[in-house]
Order: structure tokens, then C-alpha cells, then sequence
């Protein structure tokens, strides 16, 4: 088995690829610290290597994020234990372990909006977030201010560079398209 590594605008994350399917289509899942990973086997042993402070499956990729700790020390346990995962065909999470997509809040009048919303952004916004390492998730849209609240998992939460991508990209693509948001929040 070989695993490829990739760099993520986030210097404090990396992006494992096994070559093979990590969460696929059943959607992300998202460890935010050591006490979230009991629900896969694979999070807990990834938050053994000293320094692991985040752990985030995505279709075809696992993210890690460090906390402190220097890459050329971390890389091989980190590897070591996807290896070893996979080659033992362990199961990546207890049964219906999968993140779970809230539907969002907003007023029901703002359907249509939330609708051009929530597919601008498993369309466009999505995939490129998704080649950097993590995930968005909508999270609700304010009609009276025209603001949207999104949440930013994997290598985009705490990324510096984060703030800068829900600015400049996300909130310049959907003003442009969808005339009553106003702004982008994260949440």
C-alpha cells in the first residue's frame, strides 16, 4: 500500500491519500479532539501520535492537524497507523458513525434562497475545499441581514488563511449570484 501526502494551505494540517475510498460517499467525519474519536479506531490510534490535535475523514482522504511537533517527526507514526488500518481491513467507524448534516436554520420563506445556497456550495465551493483537506457545511441564513453562517471542518478550521477563503471567494461568489446575501459568517 502506498500512502501519497499533500501539503494544505494550512501549514499545521496534512492530507493522507491511501489510494482507496476513506469515507466515499456516506459523507466526512470530523474529530475535533481526542474525546470525539471514540467512534472510530482509526481517529484513537491517530490521536496517539504526540502532537495530533485534529483528525478529519473525507471521501478519499484523511486530514491531520497538528498541534505542535515537526512534520518530519510525525509523518512515519501517522502513516504507519493508516497503514495498518487499512491492511488489516479494520472498519473506519462504528456502524452509522458518519457525520450527520444539519439542515440549517432560516426562516421558511428564505427556502429558495437556502436552496441556491446549499447548491453553490456542495457544487463549487465544496469540491475545492475538499482538495485542500477539509469541508464546509452550511449552517443557516439570516433573510433580514442577508447573512450566511457556514462552518469550516478539517484543515480549514483554524487554517490562517481560512477567513481570507470565506471573504474573498465564497462570500464575492454568492453575492454575485445570489443577490440577497449580503455577507459570510463562520460559526
Amino acid at each position: 500500500m502506498f500512502i501519497q501526502t499533500e501539503t494544505t494551505p494550512n501549514p499545521a494540517t496534512l492530507k493522507f491519500l491511501p489510494g482507496r475510498e476513506v469515507m466515499g460517499e456516506a459523507g466526512v467525519a470530523d474529530f475535533p479532539d481526542r474525546e470525539s474519536a471514540h467512534r472510530s479506531s482509526l481517529a484513537q490510534t491517530l490521536f496517539e501520535v504526540p502532537g495530533v490535535s485534529r483528525v478529519f475523514f473525507g471521501s478519499d482522504f484523511i486530514s491531520v492537524t497538528k498541534a505542535e511537533g515537526d512534520w518530519r517527526n510525525l509523518k512515519a507514526p501517522i502513516l504507519g497507523a493508516i497503514m495498518d488500518h487499512f491492511t488489516r481491513g479494520a472498519l473506519l467507524l462504528e456502524s452509522g458513525a458518519a457525520d450527520a448534516e444539519e439542515a440549517g436554520s432560516y426562516a421558511e420563506g428564505d427556502a429558495d434562497i437556502v436552496s441556491q445556497i446549499k447548491e453553490l456550495i456542495d457544487t463549487r465551493v465544496r469540491p475545492a475545499v475538499a482538495g485542500d483537506g477539509g469541508d464546509i457545511v452550511f449552517k443557516g441564513f439570516d433573510g433580514g441581514s442577508g447573512v450566511v453562517f457556514l462552518h469550516l471542518r478539517g484543515s480549514c478550521a483554524g487554517c490562517p488563511s481560512s477567513s481570507l477563503t470565506l471573504k474573498n471567494g465564497i462570500e464575492n461568489m454568492l453575492r454575485h449570484y445570489i443577490p440577497e446575501v449580503t455577507a459570510v459568517e463562520a460559526v
